[in-house]
């Protein structure tokens, strides 16, 4: 996903909702250390720095139908109960959001869960991926007969039950971790303290079932593509942005585009960057000076009114590229768990001369109201 100050407003959003925002978040942060990441103990959670997020995206075939989910686990440290004996101090909470997008019905259906760590209720591994919230899971696993010599590949597990969104989903990755920023650590901001660590796994493949309003619907073999982001951090949003734009793409040749940019309240760019994956080859990462959001399209929330741009211009190092939403409403109001009002979505991503060339997810954020931390 997008970044330590991305993840970091929803949940504290979220800790306002707890009665806990008052506890969270001092106000200055030190820079995190360069460091190589190392796994599986990187897969799993990181309780000494205050945010942390475990997200999925992608699309698949269901019923001859084409269909887009996201899922997200959060991990939120409370500093002012770490101290505390007592066992029912909420000295970590965990949220979840869960949506689907119905691009045929261009309905957006979406649900989500938040609890306390801790009595059999919600957990977030150390060791590995294994996160559960409730009734909810995000598991990971080696996938058997991993080629030897070679990092064993990631196999996530979900389950996600609910009203209107269900997922029994399987993600294999077919390619190698892809590290952001500098082997990484991801830089987020002016200021060095603006940084997570950061990595994503990319077009991963997609097997299992969608519920969607009741319907359980399998994912057609060989249909499906899928997006990881694992970050974590300790640092805060940059006092001057309102918000951020991110595109996670995975490409038809194989290929992965991750782009980003924070906003200024009179949305200039504050901060950007991103990175591009050829398949067997380096990551190569972009800086902030190489990379634009021009906006194209509009589309109004009668919910919220908010004016999101849901038709893009991505300049990147790699090309120019424009950026269609597959369904306008794919705003997600998670006012139950986190407070949060942001639009995220399934898009496809066209070259310059307009042909498609991949598909991912579009969030943006800071649209409803400005976000701000602390």
């Amino acid at each position: 996903m997008f970044s330590a100050s991305r993840r970091q407003w929803l949940m504290q959003a979220g800790l306002q909702a707890t009665g806990l925002g008052a506890l969270a978040w001092p106000q200055a942060s030190l820079a995190l250390p360069a460091r190589a990441l190392r796994f599986p103990r990187d897969h799993g959670s990181h309780p000494e720095l205050r945010t942390e997020w475990w997200y999925i995206t992608g699309h698949a075939q269901a019923q001859g139908q084409p269909w887009g989910f996201q899922l997200t686990f959060f991990r939120s440290r409370v500093d002012a109960t770490q101290g505390l004996q007592s066992a029912f101090a909420a000295k970590q909470l965990l949220f979840a959001h869960a949506a689907v997008t119905d691009v045929k019905g261009q309905r957006l259906r979406h649900d989500q869960r938040i609890a306390r760590a801790g009595f059999g209720v919600a957990l977030a591994s150390e060791a590995d991926t294994r996160i559960r919230l409730q009734d909810w899971t995000l598991e990971r696993s080696d996938v058997p007969g991993s080629t030897a010599g070679e990092a064993p590949r990631s196999r996530y597990t979900t389950r996600i039950t609910g009203g209107e969104v269900g997922m029994e989903l399987q993600f294999d990755s077919t390619q190698p971790v892809l590290l952001q920023g500098q082997q990484g650590l991801s830089r987020k901001g002016p200021d060095a303290a603006q940084a997570s660590y950061y990595y994503s796994q990319p077009q991963l493949a997609v097997s299992g079932h969608l519920t969607v309003a009741g319907r359980r619907l399998a994912v057609e073999p060989g249909t499906g593509r899928a997006w990881m982001d694992h970050e974590w951090s300790e640092a805060l949003m940059h006092p001057e942005a309102v918000g951020w734009d991110w595109i996670g793409m995975n490409l038809e040749d194989g290929s992965a585009l991750t782009a980003f940019r924070l906003r200024r309240a009179d949305g200039s760019a504050l901060w950007a960057g991103g990175s591009y994956r050829a398949p067997g080859q380096a990551v190569q990462v972009f800086g902030a000076e190489g990379v634009a959001f021009v906006p194209e399209r509009f589309w109004t929330s009668a919910a919220s009114n908010a004016r999101y741009p849901v038709q893009w211009q991505v300049q990147t190092p790699m090309g120019r590229f424009a950026v269609h939403a597959l369904l306008d409403a794919q705003e997600l109001d998670s006012q139950g768990s986190t407070g949060a009002i942001y639009w995220e979505g399934l898009s496809e991503l066209r070259d310059a001369s307009g042909r498609v060339v991949g598909r991912g997810y579009l969030e943006m954020t800071g649209y409803a109201r400005a976000l701000r931390l602390g």
